[in-house]
């Protein structure tokens, strides 16, 4: 005659109910293997690796090659013969010791500087008032800033070309409408300063709807009790920016300048496409410049140097922003 036996409990641990004494609701865990909590602190890593991958083949070897390029003495002469003659430091040491390279240099500081003032300026002032507009204006405006920021930089470039062009060109025509009768066949890219005002009008006006709508994203986290507060004590306009508004944006102003600096430094669709650098390369940049000594001088050797120089320059730029920040970090601790 068979024997019932006894089924013996699991146990609330195993189970995954909770023991006598522990307040309901409370389950313990069942246990899981131990591959799975490795798998699981490796899963990041392994989601990271194909940009990581993809970072180092498109940017990385890239560079590596540059950098082997500018300790080469290599023209159009030696690459069609995959000839291979190193030259040391002679490249970075001509660079170094020609006037024409600080000349470039100096010039591209001031540009940078004068363009990144005014993107940063009517950039606020425009997503400040994208913060005050209604929402059909606002939505209005906004779909403006986007079609400008998305316009391709060549396209916008050749726009540009038409409107100033000497005849038939827009910016022309109204002026010489308007009684200014000079300016009717007027060669905008005849001067140095008249090609770098069309260079910068160019650039602010592609760069205005990138500080915009964020400054505009930014403005929308600020407390509206704060206002509320400013207003009771009395605040105008200008000390409720003063006291609300810019200290809350300006991690933000801090990070968007810092993004600007770069992105005109090392702009070089716009300057070449407008004249090239010319008249004169009057309107070179240090972009413009490697271009130019390493592919229209075939001087490959001398623009990878001039290359890595520049971007040695931006790499100062960032270690400055990333101090600025990390001060600001141990000043709110």
């Amino acid at each position: 005659m068979p024997v019932a036996t006894e089924r013996q409990d699991p146990g609330p641990a195993a189970a995954g109910v909770r023991r006598s004494g522990e307040p309901p609701g409370t389950r313990r865990p069942a246990p899981g293997t131990p591959g799975r909590g490795r798998l699981t602190g490796a899963a990041p890593y392994l989601l990271l690796l194909p940009a990581l991958v993809a970072t180092v083949l498109l940017l990385g070897w890239p560079l590596v090659k540059d950098g082997l390029l500018s300790f080469q003495n290599l023209n159009m002469r030696q690459l069609i013969q995959h000839l291979t003659e190193w030259n040391g430091v002679d490249n970075y040491r001509e660079t170094l010791t020609s006037e024409d390279f600080w000349r470039v240099t100096l010039r591209s500081m001031i540009f940078t500087a004068v363009n990144v003032v005014l993107i940063m300026l009517l950039g606020t002032l425009v997503g400040l008032l994208l913060a005050r507009l209604g929402s059909k204006m606002r939505l209005l405006l906004s779909v403006g800033l986007v079609l400008a920021w998305a316009m391709p930089p060549i396209a916008g470039t050749t726009v540009f070309q038409w409107l100033f062009a000497a005849r038939f060109g827009v910016v022309n025509w109204v002026l010489d409408a308007l009684g200014w009768h000079s300016m009717a066949h007027y060669n905008w890219t005849g001067s140095q300063f008249s090609t770098f005002f069309i260079i910068t009008v160019l650039i602010v006006w592609q760069s205005i709807p990138f500080v915009a709508i964020n400054l505009y994203a930014a403005t929308t986290t600020i407390p509206g009790e704060l206002y509320e507060a400013a207003a009771l004590d009395g605040a105008g306009t200008w000390k409720s920016f003063t006291s609300v508004t810019f200290p809350f944006l300006k991690p933000f102003l801090l990070a968007t300048t810092f993004l600007e600096v770069i992105w005109v430094f090392k702009a070089f669709t716009q300057v070449f496409a407008i004249n090239e650098g010319g008249p004169d390369r009057l309107t070179e940049t240090l972009p413009v410049y490697a271009f130019i000594e390493g592919v229209g001088n075939q001087h490959y050797g001398m623009g990878a140097a001039i290359s890595l120089l520049t971007i040695a320059v931006l790499l100062a730029l960032t270690s400055y922003y990333l101090r600025i920040v990390l001060r600001q970090e141990e000043d709110e601790l």
